[in-house]
Protein backbone atom coordinates (compact mmCIF):
# COMPACT_ATOMS: atom_id res chain seq x y z
CA UNK A 1 0.00 0.00 0.00
CA UNK A 2 1.60 3.33 -1.25
CA UNK A 3 0.84 6.90 0.05
CA UNK A 4 -2.73 7.85 -1.34
CA UNK A 5 -4.27 4.47 -1.10
CA UNK A 6 -6.22 3.30 1.46
CA UNK A 7 -7.69 0.10 3.27
CA UNK A 8 -11.25 0.26 4.80
CA UNK A 9 -13.02 -1.60 7.31
CA UNK A 10 -15.60 -3.73 5.67
CA UNK A 11 -18.86 -1.96 7.02
CA UNK A 12 -16.89 1.51 5.98
CA UNK A 13 -16.65 3.09 9.65
CA UNK A 14 -12.84 3.27 9.84
CA UNK A 15 -9.79 3.27 7.12
CA UNK A 16 -6.13 2.81 7.18
CA UNK A 17 -3.55 5.22 5.42
CA UNK A 18 -0.97 7.90 4.93
CA UNK A 19 -1.88 11.19 7.00
CA UNK A 20 -0.08 14.25 8.18
CA UNK A 21 -1.30 15.87 11.62
CA UNK A 22 -2.56 19.46 11.94
CA UNK A 23 0.44 21.91 10.52
CA UNK A 24 2.52 19.16 9.97
CA UNK A 25 4.22 17.82 6.27
CA UNK A 26 5.52 14.69 8.10
CA UNK A 27 3.58 11.67 6.94
CA UNK A 28 2.44 9.12 9.50
CA UNK A 29 0.48 5.41 8.96
CA UNK A 30 -2.76 5.78 10.71
CA UNK A 31 -6.43 4.47 11.12
CA UNK A 32 -9.34 7.04 11.18
CA UNK A 33 -13.39 7.43 11.22
CA UNK A 34 -13.76 7.15 7.32
CA UNK A 35 -17.11 9.06 6.56
CA UNK A 36 -16.73 11.88 9.03
CA UNK A 37 -15.35 15.31 7.90
CA UNK A 38 -13.66 16.27 10.71
CA UNK A 39 -10.72 13.97 11.26
CA UNK A 40 -10.08 12.14 13.68
CA UNK A 41 -6.95 9.98 14.11
CA UNK A 42 -7.52 6.84 16.56
CA UNK A 43 -4.29 5.42 15.57
CA UNK A 44 -0.53 5.98 14.80
CA UNK A 45 1.77 3.52 13.79
CA UNK A 46 5.09 5.40 13.21
CA UNK A 47 4.25 7.55 15.67
CA UNK A 48 8.27 8.27 17.28
CA UNK A 49 9.27 8.07 13.54
CA UNK A 50 7.58 10.02 10.71
CA UNK A 51 8.11 9.68 7.18
CA UNK A 52 9.56 13.15 5.57
CA UNK A 53 7.62 12.88 2.09
CA UNK A 54 5.03 10.56 0.03
CA UNK A 55 7.57 7.36 -0.35
CA UNK A 56 6.28 5.32 2.52
CA UNK A 57 4.97 1.82 1.56
CA UNK A 58 3.29 -0.57 4.00
CA UNK A 59 3.66 -4.28 2.84
CA UNK A 60 2.65 -7.67 4.58
CA UNK A 61 5.54 -9.91 4.15
CA UNK A 62 5.65 -13.78 3.98
CA UNK A 63 6.65 -13.99 7.57
CA UNK A 64 3.57 -12.42 8.69
CA UNK A 65 5.13 -8.60 9.41
CA UNK A 66 3.62 -5.35 8.26
CA UNK A 67 6.62 -3.22 7.31
CA UNK A 68 6.44 0.20 6.29
CA UNK A 69 9.27 1.53 4.64
CA UNK A 70 10.47 4.64 3.01
CA UNK A 71 12.92 4.13 -0.14
CA UNK A 72 14.40 0.57 1.07
CA UNK A 73 14.70 2.14 4.72
CA UNK A 74 12.57 0.69 7.69
CA UNK A 75 10.62 3.05 9.62
CA UNK A 76 8.38 0.85 11.33
CA UNK A 77 6.97 -2.68 11.47
CA UNK A 78 4.80 -5.35 13.76
CA UNK A 79 6.29 -8.47 15.83
CA UNK A 80 5.12 -11.34 16.29
CA UNK A 81 5.92 -14.27 18.54
CA UNK A 82 3.89 -16.93 16.81
CA UNK A 83 4.20 -18.99 13.75
CA UNK A 84 2.88 -16.91 10.22
CA UNK A 85 0.97 -19.22 7.85
CA UNK A 86 -0.84 -17.66 4.84
CA UNK A 87 -0.62 -13.83 6.64
CA UNK A 88 -3.35 -11.79 5.64
CA UNK A 89 -3.56 -8.40 6.93
CA UNK A 90 -7.43 -6.95 7.94
CA UNK A 91 -8.52 -3.75 9.01
CA UNK A 92 -12.05 -5.46 11.50
CA UNK A 93 -15.36 -3.26 11.71
CA UNK A 94 -14.33 -2.37 15.04
CA UNK A 95 -11.22 -0.21 13.68
CA UNK A 96 -8.88 -3.33 14.97
CA UNK A 97 -6.07 -3.48 12.32
CA UNK A 98 -4.99 -7.29 12.52
CA UNK A 99 -2.65 -9.90 11.16
CA UNK A 100 -4.12 -13.71 11.08
CA UNK A 101 -3.28 -16.57 9.66
CA UNK A 102 -5.87 -17.00 6.29
CA UNK A 103 -9.01 -18.69 8.08
CA UNK A 104 -8.53 -18.03 11.63
CA UNK A 105 -10.87 -15.69 13.32
CA UNK A 106 -10.12 -16.66 16.89
CA UNK A 107 -8.90 -13.48 18.59
CA UNK A 108 -6.54 -15.07 20.90
CA UNK A 109 -4.64 -16.32 17.47
CA UNK A 110 -3.99 -13.10 15.84
CA UNK A 111 -0.36 -12.72 15.10
CA UNK A 112 -0.91 -9.00 15.75
CA UNK A 113 -2.88 -6.33 16.45
CA UNK A 114 -3.11 -2.69 16.75
CA UNK A 115 -5.34 -2.95 20.28
CA UNK A 116 -2.32 -4.63 21.60
CA UNK A 117 -0.56 -1.15 20.67
CA UNK A 118 -2.64 1.85 21.66
CA UNK A 119 -1.77 5.49 20.43
CA UNK A 120 -3.84 7.89 22.76
CA UNK A 121 -7.09 6.93 21.99
CA UNK A 122 -9.34 4.24 23.36
CA UNK A 123 -12.04 2.78 21.37
CA UNK A 124 -15.14 0.41 22.46
CA UNK A 125 -13.91 -2.98 22.90
CA UNK A 126 -9.80 -1.64 23.52
CA UNK A 127 -8.30 -2.55 27.37
CA UNK A 128 -6.44 -0.46 29.61
CA UNK A 129 -4.75 -2.86 32.31
CA UNK A 130 -2.76 -5.36 32.19
CA UNK A 131 -2.15 -9.18 31.06
CA UNK A 132 -1.20 -10.72 34.57
CA UNK A 133 0.10 -14.33 32.59
CA UNK A 134 2.85 -12.30 30.39
CA UNK A 135 3.10 -9.01 32.55
CA UNK A 136 2.30 -6.71 28.91
CA UNK A 137 0.51 -3.43 29.47
CA UNK A 138 -2.11 -1.72 27.71
CA UNK A 139 -1.90 1.90 28.15
CA UNK A 140 -2.63 5.10 26.87
CA UNK A 141 -0.08 7.49 25.35
CA UNK A 142 -1.06 11.71 24.50
CA UNK A 143 0.46 13.25 21.46
CA UNK A 144 3.03 15.46 21.71
CA UNK A 145 1.22 18.13 20.45
CA UNK A 146 -2.06 18.58 18.04
CA UNK A 147 0.66 18.65 14.71
CA UNK A 148 3.00 15.78 16.39
CA UNK A 149 1.66 12.25 17.42
CA UNK A 150 4.46 11.01 19.40
CA UNK A 151 4.56 10.20 22.71
CA UNK A 152 4.24 13.15 25.01
CA UNK A 153 4.31 13.13 28.66
CA UNK A 154 0.97 12.46 29.85
CA UNK A 155 -0.20 8.63 29.88
CA UNK A 156 -3.65 6.93 31.12
CA UNK A 157 -2.77 3.53 32.91
CA UNK A 158 -3.73 0.66 36.16
CA UNK A 159 -1.79 0.74 38.24
CA UNK A 160 -1.12 -2.90 40.02
CA UNK A 161 -2.25 -1.93 43.65
CA UNK A 162 -3.98 -4.09 45.88
CA UNK A 163 -6.92 -2.35 45.50
CA UNK A 164 -6.16 -1.61 41.87
CA UNK A 165 -6.98 2.19 40.08
CA UNK A 166 -6.62 4.13 36.54
CA UNK A 167 -4.72 7.43 36.98
CA UNK A 168 -3.50 10.02 34.50
CA UNK A 169 0.10 10.39 34.83
CA UNK A 170 2.16 13.29 33.83
CA UNK A 171 5.89 11.46 33.33
CA UNK A 172 6.24 9.00 36.56
CA UNK A 173 3.60 11.96 38.40
CA UNK A 174 0.45 11.30 39.22
CA UNK A 175 -1.86 13.81 37.58
CA UNK A 176 -5.37 12.86 38.30
CA UNK A 177 -6.88 9.59 39.62
CA UNK A 178 -10.18 7.95 38.14
CA UNK A 179 -10.06 6.08 41.54
CA UNK A 180 -10.73 2.17 42.38
CA UNK A 181 -13.36 0.50 40.75
CA UNK A 182 -15.83 -0.20 43.38
CA UNK A 183 -18.25 -2.79 41.34
CA UNK A 184 -20.30 0.34 39.81
CA UNK A 185 -17.91 2.76 39.08
CA UNK A 186 -14.41 4.56 39.36
CA UNK A 187 -14.79 6.03 42.74
CA UNK A 188 -13.93 9.36 41.59
CA UNK A 189 -15.90 9.50 38.86
CA UNK A 190 -19.61 8.49 39.98
CA UNK A 191 -20.99 11.36 37.75
CA UNK A 192 -20.58 8.80 34.94
CA UNK A 193 -22.49 6.12 36.23
CA UNK A 194 -26.08 5.46 34.73
CA UNK A 195 -24.56 7.39 31.86
CA UNK A 196 -26.35 6.94 27.99
CA UNK A 197 -23.65 6.32 25.80
CA UNK A 198 -21.47 3.80 27.14
CA UNK A 199 -21.32 0.55 29.40
CA UNK A 200 -18.50 0.15 31.91
CA UNK A 201 -16.82 -3.04 31.79
CA UNK A 202 -14.01 -4.20 34.28
CA UNK A 203 -12.50 -7.78 34.32
CA UNK A 204 -10.80 -8.49 36.98
CA UNK A 205 -9.27 -12.71 37.48
CA UNK A 206 -6.15 -14.74 37.25
CA UNK A 207 -5.05 -13.72 33.98
CA UNK A 208 -5.65 -10.43 33.12
CA UNK A 209 -7.46 -7.08 34.79
CA UNK A 210 -8.81 -3.96 32.26
CA UNK A 211 -11.28 -1.87 31.88
CA UNK A 212 -12.93 -1.28 28.79
CA UNK A 213 -16.22 0.03 26.97
CA UNK A 214 -19.03 -1.20 24.92
CA UNK A 215 -21.71 1.50 23.73
CA UNK A 216 -25.09 1.75 24.39
CA UNK A 217 -26.26 2.02 20.70
CA UNK A 218 -24.67 0.75 18.04
CA UNK A 219 -25.30 3.32 15.70
CA UNK A 220 -23.32 5.99 18.17
CA UNK A 221 -18.86 7.21 17.46
CA UNK A 222 -17.89 7.60 19.94
CA UNK A 223 -14.28 7.05 21.71
CA UNK A 224 -11.67 8.46 24.59
CA UNK A 225 -8.47 10.26 24.20
CA UNK A 226 -5.79 11.58 26.41
CA UNK A 227 -4.73 14.56 25.39
CA UNK A 228 -1.57 16.70 25.37
CA UNK A 229 -2.54 18.62 27.96
CA UNK A 230 -3.14 15.92 30.70
CA UNK A 231 -7.18 15.62 30.09
CA UNK A 232 -9.28 12.59 29.47
CA UNK A 233 -12.28 13.41 26.91
CA UNK A 234 -15.23 11.61 25.70
CA UNK A 235 -16.19 12.95 22.46
CA UNK A 236 -19.25 11.88 20.49
CA UNK A 237 -20.00 12.32 17.24
CA UNK A 238 -22.96 14.88 16.69
CA UNK A 239 -24.74 14.72 12.91
CA UNK A 240 -26.98 17.22 13.89
CA UNK A 241 -24.10 19.74 14.14
CA UNK A 242 -21.82 18.05 11.94
CA UNK A 243 -18.82 17.59 15.06
CA UNK A 244 -17.67 16.05 17.56
CA UNK A 245 -19.43 16.92 20.90
CA UNK A 246 -17.80 16.58 24.39
CA UNK A 247 -19.91 14.72 26.59
CA UNK A 248 -17.06 14.45 30.02
CA UNK A 249 -13.93 14.84 30.39
CA UNK A 250 -11.28 14.62 33.34
CA UNK A 251 -9.69 16.06 35.16
CA UNK A 252 -12.59 18.46 35.23
CA UNK A 253 -11.98 21.17 38.14
CA UNK A 254 -9.86 22.25 40.51
CA UNK A 255 -10.54 19.31 43.26
CA UNK A 256 -9.72 16.73 40.80
CA UNK A 257 -6.05 18.15 40.94
CA UNK A 258 -4.05 15.07 42.44
CA UNK A 259 -3.21 15.41 46.22
CA UNK A 260 -4.02 18.83 46.26
CA UNK A 261 -4.83 19.12 49.95
CA UNK A 262 -2.17 16.70 51.29
CA UNK A 263 -2.50 13.88 53.66
CA UNK A 264 -5.96 13.68 55.61
CA UNK A 265 -7.24 17.24 53.44
CA UNK A 266 -10.65 16.34 52.17
CA UNK A 267 -11.38 18.88 48.34
CA UNK A 268 -14.74 20.69 48.47
CA UNK A 269 -15.51 22.39 45.00
CA UNK A 270 -18.53 24.29 46.72
CA UNK A 271 -16.04 25.90 49.59
CA UNK A 272 -14.45 29.16 48.74
CA UNK A 273 -11.24 27.11 50.72
CA UNK A 274 -11.61 24.17 48.90
CA UNK A 275 -9.43 22.22 51.19
CA UNK A 276 -10.89 21.52 54.70
CA UNK A 277 -9.76 19.46 56.76
CA UNK A 278 -11.41 15.64 58.20
CA UNK A 279 -13.20 16.45 60.76
CA UNK A 280 -10.65 15.69 63.85
CA UNK A 281 -7.87 16.92 62.05
CA UNK A 282 -6.04 20.54 61.75
CA UNK A 283 -3.98 21.77 59.49
CA UNK A 284 0.00 20.81 60.14
CA UNK A 285 0.92 24.71 58.74
CA UNK A 286 -1.73 27.13 59.60
CA UNK A 287 -0.02 30.05 57.97
CA UNK A 288 0.76 28.35 54.61
CA UNK A 289 -3.07 26.83 54.71
CA UNK A 290 -4.49 30.24 55.40
CA UNK A 291 -2.69 31.23 52.28
CA UNK A 292 -4.02 28.48 50.18
CA UNK A 293 -1.22 26.43 49.90
CA UNK A 294 -2.43 22.81 51.26
CA UNK A 295 0.21 20.68 50.15
CA UNK A 296 1.53 19.89 53.77
CA UNK A 297 -2.03 19.00 54.66
CA UNK A 298 -4.09 17.56 57.79
CA UNK A 299 -2.31 16.31 60.94
CA UNK A 300 -4.56 14.68 63.90
CA UNK A 301 -6.07 16.75 66.86
CA UNK A 302 -5.20 13.91 69.06
CA UNK A 303 -2.92 11.20 68.56
CA UNK A 304 -3.95 7.35 68.01
CA UNK A 305 -3.29 5.08 71.01
CA UNK A 306 -3.30 2.31 69.05
CA UNK A 307 -4.38 0.31 72.52
CA UNK A 308 -7.05 -1.52 70.47
CA UNK A 309 -10.85 -1.36 70.74
CA UNK A 310 -11.44 0.83 73.97
CA UNK A 311 -9.00 3.42 73.17
CA UNK A 312 -9.18 4.22 69.18
CA UNK A 313 -12.11 3.45 66.73
CA UNK A 314 -13.69 4.39 63.58
CA UNK A 315 -15.47 7.36 62.29
CA UNK A 316 -17.70 7.65 59.58
CA UNK A 317 -17.62 9.79 56.29
CA UNK A 318 -19.76 9.70 53.51
CA UNK A 319 -19.88 10.58 50.22
CA UNK A 320 -16.29 10.71 49.49
CA UNK A 321 -13.83 9.61 46.76
CA UNK A 322 -11.93 7.55 48.41
CA UNK A 323 -8.26 7.76 48.98
CA UNK A 324 -5.10 6.53 46.98
CA UNK A 325 -4.92 3.12 46.92
CA UNK A 326 -1.02 3.06 46.95
CA UNK A 327 -0.61 1.44 50.13
CA UNK A 328 -3.78 -1.59 50.65
CA UNK A 329 -4.91 -4.82 51.40
CA UNK A 330 -7.81 -6.90 50.26
CA UNK A 331 -10.00 -9.05 50.63
CA UNK A 332 -12.87 -9.60 49.01
CA UNK A 333 -14.40 -12.44 51.00
CA UNK A 334 -15.01 -10.64 54.42
CA UNK A 335 -17.35 -7.75 54.61
CA UNK A 336 -17.26 -4.70 57.11
CA UNK A 337 -17.75 -5.99 60.36
CA UNK A 338 -15.05 -8.40 59.98
CA UNK A 339 -13.24 -5.41 58.12
CA UNK A 340 -13.03 -3.24 61.17
CA UNK A 341 -11.99 -5.72 63.58
CA UNK A 342 -8.78 -6.55 61.07
CA UNK A 343 -8.22 -2.72 60.93
CA UNK A 344 -8.25 -2.26 64.29
CA UNK A 345 -5.79 -4.90 65.71
CA UNK A 346 -3.27 -3.39 62.94
CA UNK A 347 -1.60 -0.15 64.06
CA UNK A 348 -0.57 0.73 61.09
CA UNK A 349 -4.30 0.71 59.32
CA UNK A 350 -5.74 4.22 59.03
CA UNK A 351 -8.87 3.63 57.39
CA UNK A 352 -11.11 0.52 55.37
CA UNK A 353 -14.32 0.47 53.51
CA UNK A 354 -16.19 -2.36 51.15
CA UNK A 355 -14.60 -2.69 48.06
CA UNK A 356 -17.49 -3.30 46.14
CA UNK A 357 -20.32 -1.15 46.97
CA UNK A 358 -23.07 -2.72 45.35
CA UNK A 359 -26.22 -3.31 47.17
CA UNK A 360 -25.81 -3.61 50.94
CA UNK A 361 -21.57 -3.59 50.26
CA UNK A 362 -19.15 -6.37 50.62
CA UNK A 363 -15.35 -7.23 50.31
CA UNK A 364 -12.94 -5.32 52.94
CA UNK A 365 -10.12 -3.05 51.57
CA UNK A 366 -7.52 -1.32 54.32
CA UNK A 367 -5.63 1.63 53.99
CA UNK A 368 -2.13 2.10 55.69
CA UNK A 369 -0.18 5.07 56.04
CA UNK A 370 -1.53 8.86 55.61
CA UNK A 371 -4.95 9.40 53.44
CA UNK A 372 -3.84 11.48 50.38
CA UNK A 373 -6.26 12.50 47.21
CA UNK A 374 -9.97 12.99 49.22
CA UNK A 375 -12.77 14.51 47.43
CA UNK A 376 -16.06 15.44 48.65
CA UNK A 377 -19.31 14.87 46.76
CA UNK A 378 -22.44 16.49 46.59
CA UNK A 379 -24.37 13.43 45.41
CA UNK A 380 -22.80 9.87 45.12
CA UNK A 381 -18.96 8.90 46.51
CA UNK A 382 -18.37 6.44 49.04
CA UNK A 383 -18.39 5.47 53.01
CA UNK A 384 -15.00 5.33 54.65
CA UNK A 385 -14.23 4.30 58.16
CA UNK A 386 -11.01 6.47 59.47
CA UNK A 387 -9.10 6.05 62.59
CA UNK A 388 -9.71 7.99 65.51
CA UNK A 389 -8.89 8.40 69.17
CA UNK A 390 -11.31 7.58 72.24
CA UNK A 391 -11.59 11.64 72.09
CA UNK A 392 -12.61 12.37 69.11
CA UNK A 393 -15.44 9.34 68.19
CA UNK A 394 -19.06 10.30 67.20
CA UNK A 395 -20.28 7.04 68.34
CA UNK A 396 -23.04 7.03 65.61
CA UNK A 397 -22.78 3.43 64.37
CA UNK A 398 -22.32 0.28 65.37
CA UNK A 399 -18.66 -0.06 64.20
CA UNK A 400 -17.30 2.57 67.16
CA UNK A 401 -18.54 0.27 69.47
CA UNK A 402 -17.87 -3.15 68.07
CA UNK A 403 -17.53 -6.15 69.94
CA UNK A 404 -14.52 -8.31 69.39
CA UNK A 405 -15.28 -10.68 67.20
CA UNK A 406 -13.75 -13.74 66.38
CA UNK A 407 -10.63 -13.35 64.30
CA UNK A 408 -11.05 -15.20 60.77
CA UNK A 409 -7.92 -16.49 59.51
CA UNK A 410 -7.83 -16.01 55.84
CA UNK A 411 -5.27 -17.82 53.83
CA UNK A 412 -2.96 -16.06 51.71
CA UNK A 413 -1.73 -17.16 48.53
CA UNK A 414 1.85 -17.06 48.07
CA UNK A 415 1.59 -15.62 44.86
CA UNK A 416 0.93 -11.60 45.73
CA UNK A 417 -1.17 -11.58 42.17
CA UNK A 418 -3.23 -14.33 43.82
CA UNK A 419 -4.66 -12.46 46.89
CA UNK A 420 -5.46 -9.73 44.91
CA UNK A 421 -8.32 -11.57 43.45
Amino acid sequence: MSDGETLVSNDGKYELGFFSPGNSIKRYLGLWYKNIPVQKVVWVANRANPINDSTGILTLNTTGYLVLTQNGFLVWCTDSHKQAQNPVAELLESGNLVIRNKGETKKEEYLWQSFDYPSDTLLPGMKLGWDLRTGFEWKYTAWRSQDDPSPGDFSRVLKLYNYPEIYIMNGTQKWFRFGPWNGLYFSGTPSLFNNTVFYFNMVINMNEIYYSYSLTNSETISFTVTNETGEAYRYVWSEDDHNWRTIGYFPSEFCDTYGLCGPYGNCLRTQTQVCQCLKGFKPKAPKKWNLSDWRGGCVRNEALSCRGKDEDGFNKFEGLKVPDTTQTWLDVSIGLEECSVKCLSNCSCMAYANSDIRGAGSGCVMWFGDLIDIKQFETGGQDLYIRMPASELEHVYSHDKIKTLPIVVSTVAANPQEQIW
